[in-house]
C-alpha cells in the first residue's frame, strides 16, 4: 500500500552493555531494522558514564546518521534510540525522540511508541499546575509524569511504576537513567516490545524481534503487558505489579501490516499471520482466475497464502521502485505517481484474470490507480482481495486513522468501493477471522469493529499549536 498507507507511530531500541563499547553504532543498526515503523525522524542518545550525548534530526536513519555523525558520539554502556512516524505532533525537530530531561535527581532519556488515550486530560492538568511544554507529542506528557514521580521516589523504575497508574492507552517505553536501562509495556500490550542478549553479554530492547536479531542478539522473550524490566549491573529485574490488570489488546494490524514479516510478536509470526490471511481470503472470497499477485511489499505474503490455498499460481505482477524515498516529489504534478513507484510486468498479467492482494484500502485512490495500471498492462479481469476488514473507526492508540472522514468504507458499500476502484470484484477479510491471525492471547480490533478497550478521548486536538489561526477558526 503506497501514498495512502496506514502508518504506525514509532520504533524504539535500547542497549545495556556490561562494559564500555560502541553502543551508538549498535543502536544505529537496531534503528535501521526498525525503519519500517517510522520514516520521518530518528535519534540516538548515548550515556557516557552519566553524561548524555545525542543526535536527532528529520529523515531516514541512513540520512540522519552518517559515519561522521556516529563517530562523534562517545562510547558508553547504555543507549536509547527512536525512529518516528508522527501520529500526533507535527513533523519537526522539536518532536524528534528520544526526549531528554534534566531534573534534580539526574538525567533521563525517553523513547515512546504508541498514543495515550488520556493525553489531553493529563496535559491540561500538568499545564494548570505550571508545566511548560515544548512539543506536541504524548511523549513529553509521559516524561513530565515520570519526572514528577521520580522526585518523590527512590528509583527510576519505581517512578515509572507510579506513572503507569496514571497513564492510559498505548505505550511501549525505553528509557535511560545515568545508571540503568528501563523498559515498559502498557498493561493492555497494545504495541510490541521484546528483548534479547548478545554472546558478549550486551542486552538489547526493541519494538520487534527483527531488530534484536539484526544486532547479533538472541531473542529472550517479549516484554509482557504491564511489565517493567530494569537492566543494570545486577542483571535484569522484572517488576510485574501491573501485569494482568487489564485484558490483553495487542494491535491486530501489527500482524496484518506494521511488523516486518520476519518478526515474531508475542509468539506469533507476522509472516505466518499474513499467509493465513491469504488462505482465509481464498476460502471466503474464491474466484476463478489465472494468477495471484500482491501489491509490494505489504500484499506479498497474503498473496502467497491465497495462491497456496486456492491452487491458483502465484506471480510477480508488480514491481516497486525501491529507490524512491519518502521525500519523493514529482517534478510535474500531472505525472502519475503510482506509475513512478510501481510498474506492472506486462507479460505476467496480459490477457490474465488477476487476483490482486493488498493489506487495506483507506481512501481508495491508490487502489484505483493500481487497478488502472494493471488494466493498461492488459489484465483481462482484476479481482481485489484485502487482507484486513474494512476500516470503519478512528484509532487512538498509535495509528494515523484519525477520522472517519478519511475512510472510504465509512461512506460506501463494498460494491460501491469496487466500482470506485474499477475492480471486477472485491473481498475483505472477515472480522471474525482476526482471532486466527493474532492468536496471542488477546488483540485490539477497534478500527474495524469500534470496540475500544479504553475510554475514547473527548479532545483529540493535539495539533492546535501547529494550525494557522485562519484554519483553526474554520474548524
Amino acid at each position: 500500500m503506497i501514498f495512502e498507507e496506514i502508518h504506525e507511530e514509532c520504533g524504539v531500541f535500547g542497549v545495556f552493555a556490561p562494559n564500555t563499547t560502541d553502543v551508538a553504532n549498535l543502536t544505529y543498526y537496531g534503528l535501521y531494522s526498525l525503519q519500517h515503523r517510522g520514516q520521518e525522524s530518528c535519534g540516538i542518545v548515548v550515556n557516557d558514564d552519566g553524561l548524555f550525548f545525542s543526535h536527532k534530526d528529520l529523515g531516514l536513519v541512513s540520512e540522519v546518521f552518517t559515519s561522521e555523525t556516529l563517530s562523534s558520539l562517545p562510547r558508553g554502556r547504555i543507549a536509547v534510540g527512536h525512529t518516528r512516524y508522527g501520529t500526533t505532533g507535527k513533523t519537526n525537530r522539536a518532536n524528534c525522540q528520544p526526549l531528554e530531561v534534566n531534573h534534580q535527581k539526574g538525567h533521563m532519556a525517553l523513547a515512546h511508541n504508541g498514543n495515550l488515550s488520556n493525553a489531553a486530560e493529563l496535559r491540561t492538568k500538568l499545564e494548570l499546575a505550571g508545566a511548560i511544554f515544548h512539543t506536541t507529542s504524548d511523549t513529553e506528557t509521559i516524561a513530565y509524569i515520570i519526572t514528577r514521580e521520580r522526585l518523590k521516589c527512590a528509583s527510576i523504575e519505581l517512578a515509572l511504576g507510579q506513572a503507569m497508574d496514571i497513564l492510559d492507552g498505548a505505550y511501549s517505553l525505553v528509557l535511560m537513567s545515568p545508571q540503568k536501562l528501563v523498559c515498559a509495556r502498557d498493561p493492555y500490550g497494545f504495541r510490541p516490545l521484546c528483548y534479547g542478549q548478545r554472546p558478549d553479554g550486551i542486552y538489547v530492547v526493541a519494538s520487534e524481534s527483527c531488530a534484536v536479531k539484526a544486532v547479533g542478539a538472541k531473542l529472550i522473550r517479549d516484554v509482557e503487558p504491564g511489565e517493567i524490566l530494569v537492566f543494570g549491573d545486577d542483571g535484569v529485574t522484572s517488576i510485574r505489579e501491573h501485569c494482568g490488570v487489564k485484558p490483553k489488546k495487542m494491535c491486530v494490524f501489527e500482524y496484518i501490516y506494521f511488523a516486518r514479516p520476519d518478526s515474531v510478536i508475542d509468539g506469533v509470526s507476522a509472516h505466518a499471520s499474513r499467509l493465513n490471511a491469504g488462505k482465509i481470503l481464498a476460502r471466503s472470497h474464491p474466484v476463478d482466475a489465472d494468477i495471484v499477485i500482491g501489491v509490494p511489499d505489504s500484499g506479498l505474503d497474503a498473496a502467497l497464502g491465497y495462491s497456496v490455498e486456492s491452487g491458483i499460481p502465484y506471480g510477480i505482477g508488480l514491481i516497486k521502485n525501491k529507490y524512491i524515498g519518502r521525500t519523493f516529489i514529482a517534478p510535474d504534478g500531472r505525472l502519475d505517481k503510482v506509475k513512478i513507484k510501481l510498474a506492472a510486468i506486462d507479460d505476467v498479467v496480459r490477457d490474465k484474470r488477476v487476483i490482486l492482494i493488498d493489506d487495506s484500502i483507506v481512501r481508495g485512490t491508490t487502489s484505483g490507480q493500481i487497478v488502472r495500471l494493471l488494466r493498461e498492462a492488459g489484465a483481462r479481469e482484476i479481482h481485489m482481495r484485502i487482507s484486513s476488514p474494512p476500516f470503519l473507526h478512528p484509532c487512538y492508540y498509535g495509528t494515523d486513522i484519525d477520522s472517519e472522514d478519511h475512510l472510504i468504507a465509512c461512506h460506501h458499500t463494498v460494491d460501491e468501493i469496487r466500482e470506485l476502484i474499477g475492480a471486477d470484484s472485491l473481498g475483505y477479510l472477515p472480522v471474525s477471522a482476526l482471532g486466527t491471525l493474532a492468536d496471542c492471547g488477546g488483540y485490539c480490533s477497534a478500527c474495524f469493529d469500534g470496540r475500544y478497550p479504553t475510554a475514547i478521548p473527548s479532545d483529540t486536538r493535539k495539533d492546535r499549536f501547529e494550525v494557522k489561526l485562519s484554519q483553526s477558526k474554520k474548524g
